[in-house]
């Protein structure tokens, strides 16, 4: 079986960007997780040590997206998704979407979004 644990808008202030103005100003980032899992024993026993604790995965997205400054949401994306699929074997897929909002593109737009889905072993 297949069940999704999702983690929505996760927000975070941070420095990343290919302009040197947003590794220093910083600005506002947002995270989605899907992670594809089984959790029915965790619902059989109704026990949050039988499934992934989205409370500590919210934590390790955390420490990621500010132990390390990226020119590129896109890498960032990939960061997330490679070092979560690391750290749960139980995570049979994984999508990562990373939002930055301020963009420097010379219009109006309301955020530029970067998508990545990988599949534990591959």
């Amino acid at each position: 079986m297949i069940n999704i644990i999702r983690i929505k808008n996760a927000s975070f202030y941070a420095y990343h960007g290919a302009h040197q103005e947003e590794q220093n100003l910083g600005g506002k980032f947002e995270a989605d997780v899907d992670i594809y899992t089984d959790f029915t024993s965790a619902t059989k026993k109704d026990n949050l040590k039988l499934t992934i604790n989205y409370t500590e995965v919210y934590k390790f997205i955390n420490q990621l997206v500010h132990e390390k400054k990226y020119y590129l949401i896109e890498t960032l994306a990939t960061v997330i998704a490679d070092s979560l699929l690391k750290k749960y074997s139980e995570i049979k897929k994984i999508a990562v979407r990373v939002r930055k909002h301020s963009v420097p593109v010379g219009g109006v737009l309301d955020c530029v979004e970067a998508e990545v889905i990988k599949e534990n072993g591959k």
